[in-house]
């Protein structure tokens, strides 16, 4: 736990203050324009898999980029002299747009099943599918730009998992706080989801065992892609500036979430970029982001119950 403070402390201590105030600034109207009028809510209407795709890329890729001008703003003397900032820039806001819209084909699998089990197969296969997409395309991208380096921080070398684990008991509080809000309990547990197979089944609980396991690979995906990705590939750049745009961006995607959880995972997502920025590995991040979203399944369990 020491390292983990360190690390944060020397961050802060050479964080440039000004791009962080109007870095935040930035997310903070954002947010605001989202839980105000509803831009997340309005491209998941969006009928067109296209159009749906556009405006998710494009919202990204204001986001990431709008973070990156701030940023060198201030520091022109890092300011990218080559394409492979800009491709690798378009690129993380494309593969995240299909991550979110690329529904229709996982639909197509599923369908080969009869109800409840065509719906089941859906929610279940998504995460994992998307996963698969999504690390492929990441590696593809980082072995034609990072030959020979680990993918997407994906090395499991002097890994110690306990710090991170004395992270999660120091979540707990803050959880047990957000499980007493009314638009937390409206998502969480995700698990709920699923609670229709229920009378098709002698025991749902195997059934929804299996729903958590492909809800938490989810965040292989979040981790590899955030964390590993868009922080390490980027740090040739702009060093520890490639944080906070990550954060930003990382913020964006929490848009259809709780506010409390949407602007939580704005801080959250600074920290675990510290982590990855210093260990160079995302498995600590994993870690805590999958220990944190099963809690807020138990959370979301006991404010319905209690």
């Amino acid at each position: 736990m020491k390292t983990i403070i360190a690390y944060l402390s020397q961050y802060l201590r050479s964080l440039h203050k000004p791009s962080f105030i109007f870095i935040s600034l930035l997310v903070a109207i954002l947010i605001t324009i989202n839980y105000r009028v509803g831009i997340e809510p309005a491209f998941n209407k969006e009928s067109s898999f296209i159009l749906k795709t556009l405006g998710f890329f494009l919202l990204y890729c204001f986001m990431i980029s709008a973070s990156y001008l701030i940023h060198f703003v201030y520091k022109k003397e890092e300011s990218p002299i080559n394409n492979q900032f800009y491709i690798l820039l378009i690129s993380s806001s494309l593969i995240f747009g299909l991550k979110m819209t690329i529904n229709q084909p996982i639909r197509v699998v599923s369908n080969v099943f009869s109800y409840p089990w065509d719906q089941y197969a859906y929610y279940v296969l998504s995460w994992p599918l998307k996963c698969v997409l999504v690390l492929f395309l990441i590696s593809l991208i980082w072995k034609y730009f990072n030959p020979g380096a680990p993918v997407a921080g994906m090395s499991g070398k002097k890994f110690n998992a306990k710090p991170y684990l004395i992270l999660l008991l120091m979540m707990v509080p803050l959880i047990g706080f957000a499980a007493t809000q009314p638009d937390f309990l409206v998502t969480y547990p995700k698990v709920k989801t699923v609670a229709f197979i229920t009378p098709y089944v002698n025991n749902p609980v195997p059934w929804k065992v299996l729903y958590e396991i492909s809800y938490g690979i989810d965040f292989i995906t979040i981790e590899a892609f955030f964390r590993g990705f868009l922080v390490l590939a980027f740090i040739r750049f702009a060093g520890a500036g490639a944080i906070l745009p990550m954060a930003a961006f990382y913020c964006s995607i929490h848009f259809g979430k709780p506010l409390f959880e949407c602007i939580t995972s704005y801080f959250g997502g600074i920290i675990l970029g510290v982590v990855v920025y210093n260990t160079r590995s995302i498995w600590g991040g994993l870690i805590t982001h999958v220990g944190i979203a099963w809690m807020m399944e138990v959370a979301g369990w006991l404010g319905h119950r209690f």
